[in-house]
């Protein structure tokens, strides 16, 4: 912009020089410089002649036109001068008129600048305020939808307690109603046994020795039947820790001291229903590699008697330790 503003005020010299050697202004005749000699007029000699006056006049005009043409010299520089001093004026208050533009300019980037900004802050800050309201408006929801779903969970516990309440008197109306029928069937058999006895007293000690040896019979045969299936659960039992036994294997980390109980619970058919840890040995593989193994029999050995069953196979504790199975 400075280069600009130079090269203009160039041309414009240039230009006000040219026009002022091409249409001279009409200047007033340059003043003529009169002096006066204070010493008295020499008188003129008798011998001068007329050439030696018109050498003279010449001189003096020569004189004269010198000095008009420096008169006119500086006349014309004091207007060059002038012309250069408008110039830069010129230049200067166009330098300053594009100085107050540009700063107005800067001025007006400013305010829309800071228009923006505050447009933006304004909607940040509303951005920031919906969101807060979304937020607080999810929040609610969430909150609502807790409290639906913990009375419905109350009124589903409330329902349920009703219907177990019902159950259990229900359960203890056939079980007063079960005894009371036992009680009145007790009552019935007493009262026949009572007549039995009076019309058959000859056949009491009769009927009391064969109840007697029928007593002894049963407990002779319930005897016999515990220890044939005490006999019977140990031969299933041997089988069943042989069978664990080859499907077993101890971690590396295994000792000597480790034991891991193990809860069984089989179906009558000898497939595995669960299994439960109830005793760990203190080592997660350890305990990890017995419920492998028990889990890894298809099918266990179980006796063909249901009683048997029952009584020693639908669940059992077994213990696993590198030593035994027990």
């Amino acid at each position: 912009m400075v280069l600009s503003v130079a090269l203009h005020l160039l041309i414009v010299v240039f230009a006000l020089a040219g026009w002022s050697w091409t249409n001279p202004v009409q200047e007033p005749e340059p003043r003529s410089i009169s002096a006066r000699l204070i010493s008295p007029e020499p008188k003129p000699s008798p011998v001068v002649d007329d050439q030696d006056q018109r050498r003279k006049d010449q001189e003096r005009r020569e004189l004269e036109e010198k000095q008009r043409q420096q008169a006119e010299a500086e006349r014309k520089r004091e207007q060059e001068a002038e012309a250069r001093r408008q110039a830069e004026e010129k230049v200067k208050e166009q330098a300053r008129q594009q100085e107050q533009e540009r700063k107005r300019q800067e001025a007006q980037a400013r305010e829309l600048a800071e228009k923006q900004a505050r447009e933006k802050e304004a909607a940040r800050k509303k951005a920031e305020a919906e969101a807060k309201e979304r937020e607080r408006q999810k929040a609610e929801q969430e909150r609502q939808r807790q409290e639906v779903a913990k009375r419905k969970a109350a009124e589903e516990k409330r329902r349920q307690e009703e219907q177990r309440r019902k159950e259990e008197a229900e359960r203890q109306r056939k079980e007063e109603e079960a005894r009371r029928e036992a009680e009145r069937k007790r009552q019935e058999a007493e009262r026949r046994l009572r007549e039995q006895q009076l019309d058959a007293l000859a056949d009491q000690a009769l009927k009391a020795q064969e109840a007697e040896a029928r007593e002894r019979r049963e407990a002779e045969a319930a005897r016999a039947r515990e220890a044939q299936m005490l006999s019977e659960s140990e031969k299933y039992q041997a089988l069943i820790r042989e069978r664990l036994s080859q499907a077993w294997y101890p971690p590396s980390s295994a000792t000597e001291n480790m034991t891991a109980r193990l809860q069984i619970t089989l179906l009558p058919t000898g497939e595995l229903a669960s299994v439960t840890l109830v005793g760990s040995s203190g080592n997660t593989a350890f305990d990890n590699s017995a419920l492998g193994a028990v889990r890894s029999l298809n099918r266990y050995p179980v006796p063909d008697s249901r009683d048997t069953f029952e009584r020693y196979f639908r669940q059992f504790t077994i213990e696993f330790n590198p030593q035994r199975l027990r």
